[in-house]
């Protein structure tokens, strides 16, 4: 088996990936791998922007002051208040790699600012309407020019390789991991001093989403099974506004709209958000859609609307070119018509338990951006803190790696990847059963709203399917779909055993037979996961 070696092993070409890569390439080989094309991933589709204090009437108080509202009491206010005063300069820093965001000569900060839900002030920073796209690009286009980066397209960690998967006295530490190549390259081994997690959320565990298809919680499942700790996977937030349209898929109207004026209404164009929240349409994401699935519920509707036609079509195009241009396209005019939506499931607030530097309880392995669980988001995240946590997270990792020297691994030997009497399938129609199933389970009883006996049906169906996953992953030759649908269902195993053990209703996790808010605010921390010894394990 080939054995590759790097200082740096970084899985995950978004924001945190390519950050990461490119603050560490000067200290030593980095090795990106991505599932995909590099530019896919969730940071690419971030419409709205990124969160920012930078008009003189906003202050980094308020900022965290909203932060700590949204995460319903469970945020770690002394990460909050590290991320929120770090942003400003990681926003000089995109825009010396090229970004542009978009300004307004009469704000006091030059920026046009946005407003969304959960925020005080205007102080979300855009680049038009595809903020992340155009960070994406400039991040990926200055990777691809810096020295000692290589970054490996359709290529997949399958799992870790740690000292105790190995038998190797002493604390657990990550070593690298085994990969799957494209095409005919087949499964290797990285063999890294330092090992990165940058891979995203897990939103294609529901049924219906905003993420891409890569979005099948890979690093959250494959850091499970090395024994990371996981925390607070019961917090999936649900964008209230996805666009409904049978040929829309996963297309979001950003929150960003909302901030314009754009109010929720029913089909009829009857507002209801105010008899929820008296923050009415900006009220938090967690509020909103609750709202949402309620009115859906009381009413019996396939969805609701927003209602923005009091702004010129000029405004709106100008503002909002690729929603608008997308939604012309599918014959809704924003201008006079209204918007359907529905809410769908679209970030995870928890993941690999982290610090702001990427710290777990592995030494050797790294977690940032949306696959780990800093303390920032707690119960809900706020809007648009999402890419300024990949920020803040890629650059303090950096720091604090360069400050180290890179462990030396080259003398620990990994195993040849045992495929034992695997043969390539005849049965494919099982993984496509079993994806179909998981995701229907998860978005009819690990939803929005959620209960005992839901989550108990749900653990039973998603036990079952795991066991038939196990089974097909030893007896056939494993491909990319196979490590897709390993993940996701671990994960989503995850998200339901949290879910049972938080008795309250709080942030994101709403119950109905514990429907208040316990006194104390505590983390759902999973019981770490003993590795066990190298071998093809499920």
């Amino acid at each position: 088996m080939r054995t590759i070696d790097c200082e740096f092993l970084v899985a995950g070409s978004g924001i945190a990936g390519l950050l990461s890569a490119i603050h560490l390439a000067p200290h030593g080989r980095v090795l990106l791998i991505t599932k995909k094309n590099s530019a896919d991933s969730s940071s690419n589709y971030a419409q709205g922007g990124i969160a920012c204090v930078m008009e003189p009437g906003d202050s980094f108080e308020q900022h965290v002051a909203d932060t700590l509202d949204a995460g319903a009491g469970l945020c770690n206010e002394e990460v909050v208040r590290r991320i929120v005063e770090d942003a400003p300069a990681r926003i000089r820093e995109l825009e010396r790699f090229g970004v542009h965001f978009n300004t307004n000569t009469e704000s006091g900060s030059g920026y046009d600012l946005g407003r969304e839900g959960g925020h005080s002030q205007r102080r979300v920073l855009h680049s038009g309407d595809i903020t992340g796209q155009h960070v994406e690009m400039a991040l990926l286009k200055q990777a691809q020019q810096t020295p000692n980066i290589s970054i490996m397209e359709h290529t997949r960690l399958i799992d870790l390789v740690t000292t105790a998967r190995l038998g190797i006295p002493g604390a657990n530490r990550c070593v690298g991991g085994y990969v799957l190549g494209p095409g005919d390259e087949g499964i290797f081994a990285v063999r890294a001093g330092f090992t990165i997690l940058a891979t995203g959320g897990c939103g294609k565990v529901y049924l219906y989403t905003s993420n891409p298809d890569i979005a099948t919680g890979d690093g959250v499942a494959i850091g499970w099974r090395a024994g990371a700790a996981i925390a607070n996977m019961e917090f999936i937030q649900f964008h209230p506004t996805c666009l409904y349209h049978p040929k829309a898929k996963n297309f979001l109207i950003s929150e960003a709209v909302r901030g314009e004026g754009a109010v929720l209404v029913d089909r009829e164009g009857r507002s209801f958000m105010d008899a929820y929240d008296p923050r009415g349409s900006l009220a938090p994401r967690d509020i909103v859609a609750r709202a949402i699935d309620s009115e859906l519920k009381r009413t019996a509707a396939p969805y609701c609307c927003l209602d923005i036609r009091h702004k010129s079509r000029a405004f709106l195009q100008e503002r909002f070119p690729n929603i608008y241009a997308t939604c012309l396209s599918f014959g809704i005019d924003m201008a006079t018509d209204l918007i359907p939506v529905v809410p769908a499931a679209h970030y995870c607030c928890g993941g690999i338990r982290a610090t702001v530097e990427g710290v777990t309880n592995i030494e050797g392995l790294l977690a940032i951006g949306e696959v780990a669980c800093t303390g920032l988001h707690g119960a809900n995240r706020l809007a648009s803190n999402s890419l300024l946590e990949a920020l803040v997270s890629a650059n303090a990792m950096a720091a604090r790696l360069i400050s180290q020297r890179p462990p030396d691994n080259r003398g620990i030997t990994i195993p040849a990847w045992e495929s034992g009497g695997a043969v390539p399938s005849d049965e494919q129609v099982i993984l496509a059963h079993n994806w179909t199933e998981v995701r229907t389970c998860m978005w009819d009883y690990v939803g929005i709203v959620r209960s005992a006996k839901r989550l108990e049906r749900a653990f039973r169906r998603i036990r079952n399917i795991r066991n038939e996953i196990r089974q097909y992953y030893f007896d056939y030759v494993v491909t990319g779909d196979t490590l897709d649908l390993r993940n996701l269902a671990d994960v989503a195993e995850l998200i339901i055993r949290s879910a049972h053990i938080r008795r309250e209703s709080r942030g994101l996790h709403y119950t109905l037979d514990f429907p208040d808010k316990l006194p104390e605010a505590r983390d759902t921390v999973l019981p770490v996961r003993r590795p066990r010894t190298i071998r093809r394990e499920a």
